[in-house]
Parts: C-alpha cells; sequence; structure tokens
C-alpha cells in the first residue's frame, strides 16, 4: 500500500465516520504513524441523508473529503481501500488494494443494512445507508412521479405514488415526515395535472409505537405529527414479502407501491477474522471491554456502532448513534496517549446528551435526560445541532441557506434526476410460492 516503514508504532485506523474522525483528529503530535483506511475518500454526515434522499440538499452539502479534515495531521496517511480481512495473529490488515501491518487496529467499520434474512427486501427495496443510497431514492422517487403523470392506468399510477417505508425508527420517521411535506408543498406545484393528493405515505413498523428506541412522550407526539401530516402509521405490522410492485405483511394486507424503502435495522459491519468470542452474533457488533479493545486482543480495538460494550447501565450496549460514537473515538484517542507514554488507560465512560428526531416542518422531539419535548422549540434544536456537527464551514453556509430558502418558499431546489436508478427486475422463479 506503499506506505513507509516508521520508528514510530503504526497506528491503522478503519473508517471515516463519527468515530473514527473523532480519535483522528485528536492524533496530532502524537509520536505514532497513523494509517485512515475508507472505501470512501469523505466523510458522510448520515443524520442527514434523509434531506438528501427527498431532494431538501445535495449531497456536497453533507459530505467533506477525510484528507482536507485531516489535513493537520503530518503522521497520517489516507488510502482509499476497503478493508476485508483482519489477520489479529500476524498483525495483518487486509485491503482490496493490499496488506498493511499494524502495531494497533482501530476498527470504526460502522453498520450496514440488515434485512433479517429476507432476501426479496434485500433485492427490491431500497436501503439508506450511503450517498449514493440516498440519490437512488430520490431518482426513484421522482422517476415514478414522471411515469405517474402519463400513465393511464390508474391502480399503476396509484402504485407509483404509493411510498412504503418499513421501519419507524429516526430515520424512518424523518423520512416519512419529509415526503408528507414534499406531498403538501411541492408535488402539487411541480405536477399540475397530477392528483398528488393520492400520493400515499404508509410507515410500517413491528413495535407497538414509532421511534421505540426513544421516550413513550417522543412517541406519542411524533405519531401526531405524521398523523397531523397525513402518513398511515402501521404498528405492530412485519412486512413479509415484495416482488418490487406487491408488498405483503405478515398478517395478509397487500400494498401495491413502487417505492419500498427498508430503514428497520442495521447490523455491525464486521470484519472476517475474529472467533465467535470476540463478536455477538445476534447484532454482528464486536464485544469490547471498558477501554475499547475487542475481547481477547490487547492491540486491536473497536469503537462507534461497530463496538459493544456492555455495562451496568446499557447491557445491551451503546446506542448506534452519533454521540456514542464521537466520545468512544475521542477517549480512545486519549486512552492510546496514555498508552504510549506509559500510563494506565481509563475506562469509557458515556455521557448521554440526549437524542432527537425531527418530522418535518417546526415539528421534532427532543429527549433530554429527564426531559422530553416536542414541537417548534425541538425542531429549532434539532436544526442548530445539526448544523453545528456539520464538518466544514462551507457545508455549514450552504446547507443554513438551503434551509432558509425551503423554510420561507416551502420549497425543495434539489429535484434532478441526475443519475437514473432502475431497479432489480423480479426474480419470478426465485420466489415462486413465497
Amino acid at each position: 500500500m506503499n506506505i513507509p516503514k516508521t520508528e514510530y508504532p503504526r497506528i491503522v485506523l478503519v473508517g471515516g465516520g463519527f468515530a473514527g474522525i473523532a480519535l483522528a483528529k485528536r492524533m496530532k503530535g502524537l509520536p505514532v504513524q497513523l494509517v485512515v483506511i475508507d472505501r470512501q475518500n469523505y466523510h458522510n454526515f448520515q443524520p442527514l441523508l434523509y434531506q438528501v434522499s427527498t431532494g431538501g440538499l445535495e449531497p456536497d452539502s453533507i459530505a467533506y473529503p477525510i484528507r482536507k479534515i485531516l489535513k493537520r495531521l503530518d503522521n497520517m496517511y489516507f488510502r482509499w481501500a476497503e478493508a476485508e480481512s483482519v489477520d489479529p495473529a500476524r498483525g495483518v490488515l487486509r485491503t482490496d488494494k493490499g496488506e498493511i501491518t499494524y502495531d494497533y487496529l482501530i476498527l470504526a467499520t460502522g453498520t450496514r443494512t440488515n434485512y433479517f434474512g429476507n432476501d426479496q427486501m434485500r433485492d427490491f427495496a431500497l436501503p439508506m445507508k450511503t450517498i449514493p443510497q440516498a440519490l437512488n431514492i430520490r431518482s426513484l422517487a421522482l422517476q415514478n412521479l414522471e411515469e405517474a403523470e402519463y400513465t393511464e392506468d390508474q391502480a399503476e399510477r396509484r402504485a407509483l405514488m404509493n411510498f412504503c417505508i418499513i421501519g419507524a425508527g429516526p430515520t424512518g420517521v424523518e423520512l416519512a415526515g419529509a415526503f408528507a411535506e414534499l406531498k403538501r408543498h411541492v408535488f402539487p406545484r411541480d405536477y399540475k395535472h397530477l392528483a398528488v393528493d393520492e400520493m400515499e405515505i404508509n410507515l410500517f413498523e413491528g413495535a407497538d409505537r414509532v421511534l421505540p428506541p426513544m421516550s413513550e412522550t417522543a412517541s406519542r407526539k411524533s405519531r401526531e405529527f405524521l398523523e397531523s401530516l397525513g402518513v398511515r402509521i402501521h404498528l405492530d405490522t412485519f412486512v413479509d414479502t415484495y416482488d418490487g410492485r406487491l408488498l405483503t405483511t405478515k398478517d395478509r394486507r397487500e400494498f401495491r407501491t413502487a417505492n419500498c424503502i427498508w430503514t428497520a435495522g442495521v447490523t455491525g459491519a464486521l470484519l472476517p477474522g475474529f472467533p465467535e468470542g470476540s463478536t455477538d452474533s445476534r447484532t454482528g457488533r464486536l464485544l469490547v471491554d471498558e477501554l475499547n479493545r475487542v475481547r481477547g486482543y490487547g492491540s486491536v480495538f473497536a469503537i462507534g456502532d461497530i463496538a459493544l460494550m456492555r455495562t451496568d447501565d446499557y447491557p445491551e450496549g451503546h446506542p448506534q448513534m452519533a454521540q456514542p460514537a464521537l466520545q468512544q473515538g475521542a477517549h480512545l484517542a486519549d486512552n492510546l496517549e496514555r498508552l504510549l507514554k506509559g500510563r494506565e488507560m481509563q475506562p469509557f465512560n458515556y455521557k448521554d446528551k440526549g437524542s432527537m428526531a425531527t418530522i418535518g416542518r417546526n415539528k421534532a422531539v427532543v429527549d433530554l435526560p429527564g426531559y422530553q419535548f416536542g414541537g417548534f422549540a425541538a425542531w429549532f434544536i434539532w436544526m442548530f445541532i445539526h448544523l453545528m456537527s456539520l464538518v466544514g464551514f462551507r457545508n455549514k453556509v450552504v446547507v443554513f441557506f438551503n434551509w432558509v430558502y425551503n423554510y420561507i418558499n416551502y420549497d425543495k431546489a434539489a429535484r434532478l434526476i441526475v443519475r437514473p436508478f432502475t431497479k432489480k427486475k423480479r426474480k419470478e422463479t426465485q420466489y415462486a410460492g413465497k
């Protein structure tokens, strides 16, 4: 991989997400060689992906080059490569660009979409974990509306205008709210000769409430907000099959839709090479101790969503959100400095700063320790925190002016089909009889 030899310890970091970037930024001045590996050359601000999917923002507003973020680190080497496996016994990481040895390996690989064994959903539903996937959703939604303009088949037209979102966690709720606002404020002006009021937004959730990870107050308010926007919510409902046009639930209800978006779950983006005792089979996450060391390995660490640290307060691990990832990244950087200086490393202690979700214009919910609220104040706080969390001054300015423009004009400017999306063909034989 053309990394020069060094007398300093080599730290290989896999992943340029929240956890990885938080760690790397604190390595300035340390006597180490830091090698950062990611399959993308940019950091992606995932909390705003849904706005790319619904035309509110262009993708370059929420992405920032990793090399630029870490440009002040003289001891850093970035390699655009995809990690494939780990050989902990030899201290080697294998990538599609070759092998690299390490003294310390830090895995911040995050998560990937979990379809829970549902092959049809994997083949025909659209996930939303990356910028290309968000653009796929935007393109498909707009393509289907264009097609609905000229189709003469009423049933087909309704299918093209039916949006089914699987999973009512923060991503699903935010996506449903954004599509509902497009239906109310934007699409009637763009498609004047189309009966946009026939457009449906269906939100499916297997639990008995929306936003299961958040408080009862947040769940109740979110449901009220969504229903006021016209979203149809289906609780205690599990999706069974989807062939690209027909979606069926476990209780045998059917929905004709050309727009099925999967936000129902994630699993750890685990690299091969670790034995069963180092991983959690249910979540696909690496088991780590209070120092973020992978179980059984003194020189391998995991941070962020891939790391499962069980504590008394979090027996199932920390929530897979930005804050735990940021805090773990910063804490491990401090611990590595202690390690290099021969001092004792300190255990990680997560400080819960709360969680939030936005449903639409002037509508959001916020859970703070001991206090929950919703409405305009929550929406304003959500906007401010997300704006300040973006990487890069330019991105902050661009997003701010986009939000102001959208708020004043009830408009979303990025309604472009710049890269048409083609869904997979229906696999009749594979799913026959299901």
